[in-house]
């Protein structure tokens, strides 16, 4: 897990620890020596940590189209800032570079391209640790609606399972280390045999 792509908001949110969470885990990736990918900006969570990665030594690479390079403020001291025409190529493009998937507070990006991620592990496009960090309670909302869809048999568990959840930046990398994909393309392989 060399290479953490990090998905969060482009806003600070309500509650300071929200940026103190986003810095932690800025740190964490230096000095685990891994490489942070995320969106390119230099606002909100998503600038806390890529300023704390980079801070402590870390590599940083952001991906941000032309028309948020402008809006989002395309950050200047990256390692590396790749700046692309659609929302299509830099997910794809973050989803080709990374090892795995992190998601701290956001808004509608944040979950899009997580619950992308999770689809694609799903559909067998790739086979990637995803990481929820639920810091005070964030999440618990569109955890709960995840746990609906499987209740209400729109999702299996074992893609339910593929999300690990954890509170603290701290349980992130072991997090990571026990994630598995376990049998979460298995249903597609089966159909697609069987046709």
């Amino acid at each position: 897990m060399k290479r953490i792509c990090l998905f969060c908001g482009s806003s600070a949110g309500t509650s300071a620890v929200y940026a103190a969470t986003a810095t932690a885990f800025g740190r964490a990736l230096a000095a685990q020596d891994a490489t942070l990918i995320y969106g390119g900006g230099s606002v909100g969570l998503m600038h806390a940590a890529a300023e704390a990665a980079l801070a402590a030594g870390g590599k940083v690479i952001g991906v941000i189209t032309e028309q948020l390079m402008v809006r989002e403020v395309g950050h200047p001291g990256l390692t590396r800032l790749t700046v692309v025409p659609t929302m299509h190529e830099r997910k794809a493009i973050m989803a080709e570079q990374a090892d795995a998937f992190v998601a701290l507070p956001g808004g509608f990006g944040t979950f899009d391209e997580f619950c992308e991620m999770a689809t694609w592990n799903q559909l067998g496009i790739h086979v990637k640790p995803l990481v929820m960090v639920n810091v005070e309670g964030y999440f618990d909302g569109f955890l709960m609606q995840v746990d609906r869809a499987v209740a209400d048999g729109f999702m299996r568990p074992e893609h339910r399972a593929m999300i690990e959840v954890v509170t603290t930046v701290d349980d992130v990398f072991p997090a990571l280390a026990r994630w598995h994909a376990s049998t979460a393309a298995a249903w597609l392989r089966a159909r697609r045999d069987a046709g």
